[in-house]
């Protein structure tokens, strides 16, 4: 595989980690809302498909603040994964150059 393409792989890789991490990062502000508006109300609900039921507000609250150690641990490994792959880019737009200028 010549490093052209390989290079346009590993832009497409990247494109789909960046989504991906927009992905967790909407989650992440979706979470910390929740959290924060459960703190201030004395009844919580959780959806179950088409029915709003009763949850007790603790276990409610742990839950989304596991759900949002989680997202925070995929975050975290999305945005070494992209360090990895831009530098991977860096390596793979040289190597391209080299070999158009032979």
């Amino acid at each position: 595989m010549s490093a052209i393409q390989q290079l346009q792989l590993t832009q497409q890789n990247l494109q789909n980690i960046v989504i991906q991490k927009q992905q967790l990062q909407s989650q992440l502000v979706e979470l910390n809302s929740a959290l924060t508006e459960l703190k201030t109300t004395e009844k919580s609900y959780r959806i179950v498909g088409k029915l709003m039921i009763a949850t007790p507000k603790d276990k409610l609250s742990s839950e989304l603040e596991d759900k949002r150690e989680a997202v925070e641990v995929r975050l975290k490994n999305f945005n070494s994964q992209e360090e990895k792959l831009k530098e991977k880019i860096e390596e793979l737009q040289k190597k391209a150059m080299d070999e158009m200028k032979k």
